[in-house]
Protein backbone atom coordinates (compact mmCIF):
# COMPACT_ATOMS: atom_id res chain seq x y z
CA UNK A 1 0.00 0.00 0.00
CA UNK A 2 1.78 3.10 -1.22
CA UNK A 3 1.57 6.20 0.93
CA UNK A 4 0.44 9.16 -1.15
CA UNK A 5 -1.11 11.24 1.60
CA UNK A 6 0.48 10.95 5.04
CA UNK A 7 3.61 12.77 6.16
CA UNK A 8 5.36 9.63 7.38
CA UNK A 9 5.06 5.90 6.82
CA UNK A 10 4.33 5.40 10.51
CA UNK A 11 1.41 7.85 10.33
CA UNK A 12 0.16 5.91 7.32
CA UNK A 13 0.31 2.60 9.23
CA UNK A 14 -1.59 3.99 12.22
CA UNK A 15 -4.29 5.38 9.95
CA UNK A 16 -4.80 1.86 8.62
CA UNK A 17 -4.99 0.57 12.19
CA UNK A 18 -7.75 3.07 13.02
CA UNK A 19 -9.75 2.08 9.94
CA UNK A 20 -9.29 -1.67 10.26
CA UNK A 21 -10.23 -1.85 13.94
CA UNK A 22 -13.83 -1.16 12.84
CA UNK A 23 -13.65 -4.02 10.32
CA UNK A 24 -12.15 -6.41 12.86
CA UNK A 25 -14.75 -5.55 15.49
CA UNK A 26 -17.58 -6.19 13.04
CA UNK A 27 -16.19 -9.69 12.45
CA UNK A 28 -15.74 -10.61 16.11
CA UNK A 29 -19.08 -9.03 17.05
CA UNK A 30 -20.61 -11.58 14.68
CA UNK A 31 -18.92 -14.33 16.70
CA UNK A 32 -16.41 -15.16 13.98
CA UNK A 33 -12.65 -15.51 14.21
CA UNK A 34 -10.77 -12.72 12.47
CA UNK A 35 -7.51 -13.94 10.96
CA UNK A 36 -5.04 -11.17 10.34
CA UNK A 37 -3.01 -12.53 7.45
CA UNK A 38 0.35 -10.80 7.55
CA UNK A 39 3.13 -12.47 5.57
CA UNK A 40 4.92 -9.13 5.51
CA UNK A 41 6.05 -9.57 9.13
CA UNK A 42 8.64 -12.04 7.85
CA UNK A 43 8.65 -11.37 4.12
CA UNK A 44 9.53 -7.67 4.33
CA UNK A 45 13.04 -8.69 5.39
CA UNK A 46 14.24 -9.73 1.95
CA UNK A 47 12.44 -6.88 0.18
CA UNK A 48 14.46 -4.16 1.90
CA UNK A 49 17.60 -2.96 0.12
CA UNK A 50 20.19 -2.83 1.49
CA UNK A 51 19.54 -5.69 3.89
CA UNK A 52 18.89 -4.28 7.38
CA UNK A 53 20.41 -5.53 10.60
CA UNK A 54 18.21 -7.82 12.69
CA UNK A 55 17.93 -5.06 15.31
CA UNK A 56 16.77 -2.54 12.70
CA UNK A 57 14.30 -5.02 11.25
CA UNK A 58 12.86 -5.73 14.68
CA UNK A 59 12.35 -2.00 15.19
CA UNK A 60 10.69 -1.79 11.76
CA UNK A 61 8.39 -4.69 12.68
CA UNK A 62 7.68 -3.33 16.17
CA UNK A 63 5.82 -0.36 14.65
CA UNK A 64 3.56 -2.78 12.79
CA UNK A 65 2.90 -4.96 15.85
CA UNK A 66 2.08 -1.87 17.92
CA UNK A 67 -0.37 -0.73 15.25
CA UNK A 68 -1.91 -4.21 15.13
CA UNK A 69 -2.40 -4.18 18.89
CA UNK A 70 -4.16 -0.83 18.56
CA UNK A 71 -6.43 -2.24 15.84
CA UNK A 72 -7.47 -5.26 17.91
CA UNK A 73 -7.64 -3.57 21.33
CA UNK A 74 -10.73 -4.68 23.23
CA UNK A 75 -11.55 -7.62 20.97
CA UNK A 76 -12.00 -11.11 22.46
CA UNK A 77 -8.53 -12.65 22.28
CA UNK A 78 -9.84 -16.09 21.48
CA UNK A 79 -11.40 -14.69 18.29
CA UNK A 80 -8.21 -13.11 16.96
CA UNK A 81 -5.61 -15.11 15.02
CA UNK A 82 -2.41 -13.77 13.46
CA UNK A 83 -0.90 -15.61 10.50
CA UNK A 84 2.70 -15.06 9.49
CA UNK A 85 4.64 -16.70 6.71
CA UNK A 86 7.41 -15.99 4.25
CA UNK A 87 5.20 -15.08 1.32
CA UNK A 88 4.51 -18.66 0.22
CA UNK A 89 5.85 -18.06 -3.29
CA UNK A 90 7.32 -21.09 -5.04
CA UNK A 91 11.05 -20.48 -4.94
CA UNK A 92 14.20 -21.26 -2.94
CA UNK A 93 13.50 -18.90 0.01
CA UNK A 94 17.21 -18.81 0.81
CA UNK A 95 16.94 -15.16 1.84
CA UNK A 96 14.16 -15.71 4.42
CA UNK A 97 14.77 -14.36 7.91
CA UNK A 98 14.65 -16.99 10.63
CA UNK A 99 11.61 -17.11 12.88
CA UNK A 100 13.82 -16.85 15.98
CA UNK A 101 14.91 -13.38 14.84
CA UNK A 102 11.37 -12.00 14.72
CA UNK A 103 9.56 -13.91 17.47
CA UNK A 104 10.57 -11.49 20.26
CA UNK A 105 8.50 -8.85 18.48
CA UNK A 106 5.76 -11.03 16.99
CA UNK A 107 4.94 -12.57 20.38
CA UNK A 108 4.00 -9.10 21.62
CA UNK A 109 0.88 -9.25 19.43
CA UNK A 110 -2.18 -9.46 21.70
CA UNK A 111 -3.77 -12.31 19.79
CA UNK A 112 -5.21 -15.60 20.96
CA UNK A 113 -3.73 -17.71 18.18
CA UNK A 114 -0.55 -17.57 16.11
CA UNK A 115 -0.49 -19.39 12.77
CA UNK A 116 2.86 -19.99 11.08
CA UNK A 117 4.67 -22.19 8.57
CA UNK A 118 6.20 -25.26 10.20
CA UNK A 119 6.07 -27.91 7.46
CA UNK A 120 7.96 -26.57 4.47
CA UNK A 121 11.54 -27.68 4.09
CA UNK A 122 13.02 -24.22 4.58
CA UNK A 123 11.47 -23.67 8.01
CA UNK A 124 10.51 -27.06 9.47
CA UNK A 125 13.73 -27.23 11.49
CA UNK A 126 12.68 -24.12 13.42
CA UNK A 127 10.26 -26.08 15.61
CA UNK A 128 13.11 -26.32 18.13
CA UNK A 129 12.80 -22.58 18.76
CA UNK A 130 9.49 -23.17 20.54
CA UNK A 131 11.18 -25.27 23.23
CA UNK A 132 13.17 -22.26 24.40
CA UNK A 133 11.04 -19.19 23.70
CA UNK A 134 8.72 -17.76 26.36
CA UNK A 135 5.29 -18.39 24.84
CA UNK A 136 2.48 -16.37 26.48
CA UNK A 137 0.34 -18.64 28.64
CA UNK A 138 -2.86 -17.79 26.77
CA UNK A 139 -1.47 -18.15 23.24
CA UNK A 140 -2.60 -21.07 21.07
CA UNK A 141 -0.09 -22.19 18.45
CA UNK A 142 -1.43 -23.00 14.97
CA UNK A 143 1.54 -24.61 13.20
CA UNK A 144 1.39 -25.70 9.60
CA UNK A 145 1.85 -29.47 9.50
CA UNK A 146 1.11 -29.97 5.80
CA UNK A 147 2.65 -27.73 3.17
CA UNK A 148 1.47 -25.91 0.08
CA UNK A 149 5.07 -25.94 -1.19
CA UNK A 150 5.08 -29.54 -2.45
CA UNK A 151 2.74 -31.80 -4.38
CA UNK A 152 3.89 -34.72 -2.25
CA UNK A 153 1.16 -35.67 0.22
CA UNK A 154 2.57 -35.94 3.72
CA UNK A 155 2.28 -39.31 5.50
CA UNK A 156 -0.09 -39.13 8.44
CA UNK A 157 2.65 -40.33 10.82
CA UNK A 158 4.90 -37.45 9.72
CA UNK A 159 1.98 -35.10 10.37
CA UNK A 160 1.57 -36.63 13.83
CA UNK A 161 5.29 -36.19 14.54
CA UNK A 162 5.07 -32.53 13.57
CA UNK A 163 2.06 -31.98 15.82
CA UNK A 164 3.74 -33.70 18.78
CA UNK A 165 6.67 -31.29 18.60
CA UNK A 166 4.39 -28.40 19.46
CA UNK A 167 2.27 -30.36 21.92
CA UNK A 168 5.46 -31.14 23.82
CA UNK A 169 6.33 -27.43 23.85
CA UNK A 170 3.04 -25.91 25.04
CA UNK A 171 0.61 -28.76 25.79
CA UNK A 172 -2.20 -30.43 23.82
CA UNK A 173 -4.84 -27.82 24.67
CA UNK A 174 -2.82 -25.07 23.02
CA UNK A 175 -2.11 -26.55 19.59
CA UNK A 176 -4.32 -26.48 16.50
CA UNK A 177 -2.86 -28.41 13.58
CA UNK A 178 -3.17 -26.48 10.34
CA UNK A 179 -1.75 -25.94 6.88
CA UNK A 180 1.35 -23.82 6.28
CA UNK A 181 -0.69 -21.42 4.16
CA UNK A 182 -3.69 -21.57 1.89
CA UNK A 183 -3.61 -24.59 -0.43
CA UNK A 184 -5.97 -23.14 -3.05
CA UNK A 185 -4.21 -22.20 -6.26
CA UNK A 186 -0.92 -23.69 -5.07
CA UNK A 187 -1.61 -27.39 -5.44
CA UNK A 188 -4.26 -29.27 -7.39
CA UNK A 189 -7.59 -29.54 -5.55
CA UNK A 190 -7.31 -33.34 -5.30
CA UNK A 191 -3.87 -32.99 -3.71
CA UNK A 192 -5.17 -30.32 -1.34
CA UNK A 193 -7.95 -32.61 -0.14
CA UNK A 194 -5.51 -35.49 0.28
CA UNK A 195 -3.27 -33.27 2.42
CA UNK A 196 -6.24 -32.32 4.59
CA UNK A 197 -7.09 -36.00 5.03
CA UNK A 198 -3.49 -36.64 6.13
CA UNK A 199 -3.75 -33.69 8.52
CA UNK A 200 -6.89 -35.12 10.08
CA UNK A 201 -5.43 -38.61 10.37
CA UNK A 202 -2.25 -37.27 11.94
CA UNK A 203 -4.19 -35.20 14.47
CA UNK A 204 -6.36 -38.22 15.33
CA UNK A 205 -3.22 -40.29 15.94
CA UNK A 206 -1.92 -37.70 18.38
CA UNK A 207 -5.17 -37.33 20.31
CA UNK A 208 -5.74 -41.09 20.57
CA UNK A 209 -2.20 -41.90 21.71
Amino acid sequence: MWNQHYTTEEEHIWAWADALREEYRAITDAGLVVQIDDPSLAENWDQITPEPSVADYRAFTQIRIDALNHAIAGLPKDLVRLHLCWGSWHGPHTTDIGIADILPVVLQANVGQLSFEAANVRHEHEWTVWRDVAVPDDLVLVPGVVSHATNVVEHSELVAQRIRRFVDAVGPDRVIASTDCGLGGRVHADIAWAKLVALGEGAKAVTSA
